[in-house]
């Protein structure tokens, strides 16, 4: 059976601002269903372990796929208690997804598990995701001779527009657009907050928290059919 791996951020505050942040819940709800209801084996792992901050804004329980997740004792205790990614064994997995939300900004960029894993998920062939800020843990990434793996691929993420509409262009401390545009990556995108879903070969991205389940069924697709 197939198995995916899906990354959540550990990072809580937005910021110095000291408003409470951390990962988008549907962008980690919506692709997990969009991949269990295909019988494609999900685990859940952040960056720190233990419990996981869920961003406010995204508490959302009247969104199907969040309600049926926290209706679930079992997938709620994951979150008190996730295992770290530091443990992690890649050959147990074929695709790794990147939730977002706005912690992602401060500890996916610079993870050495998140490269260390991503990289042996890639180079045997797997799927790498991402949803909305969850590209940041792409902005680093680089084959072993030093090639970015973005490099010439198409890719999606936050846009510049869409973060200078809530007001956070001056407290993120990097534009993710501008940042995948500097790996010399083919940066493609959609009218703000519109769904939007780009492949390229292995790689998955979407753009905003509305792109969530059609990554889902894209890397569910993919899985299915490789």
């Amino acid at each position: 059976m197939a198995k995916a791996l899906i990354v959540l951020t550990s990072h809580a505050m937005l910021g110095h601002t000291g408003t409470p942040t951390g990962f988008w819940l549907s962008e980690l709800t919506h692709p997990y269903y969009a991949l269990a209801d295909q019988h494609i084996g999900v685990d859940i792992v952040s960056i720190a372990g233990g419990e996981t901050p869920v961003d406010p804004k995204s508490w959302d329980e009247n969104d199907e796929y969040n309600a049926r997740f926290l209706a679930t004792p079992e997938l709620v205790d994951v979150l008190k208690q996730s295992p770290s990614i530091n443990n992690v064994l890649p050959s147990n997995y074929d695709a790794i997804i990147f939730a977002g939300g706005h912690g992602t900004m401060w500890d996916f960029v610079d993870d050495e598990h998140i490269q260390r894993v991503s990289l042996a998920i890639y180079e045997k062939g797997g799927i790498i995701a991402a949803i909305c800020h969850g590209p940041a843990a792409l902005v680093n990434l680089r084959h072993p001779n030093g090639d970015h793996i973005l490099a010439h691929k198409k890719v999606t993420g936050f846009t510049n527009e869409e973060e200078e509409a809530i007001g956070l262009t001056g407290v993120v401390p990097f534009l993710l657009e501008d940042a995948l545009k500097a790996t010399n990556a083919a940066f493609q995108c959609a009218e703000a907050w519109r769904e939007y879903v780009v492949e390229d070969g292995q790689l998955v991205t979407g753009q905003n928290p509305q792109s969530a389940i059609g990554v889902g069924k894209a890397v569910a697709r993919l899985l299915l059919t490789n």
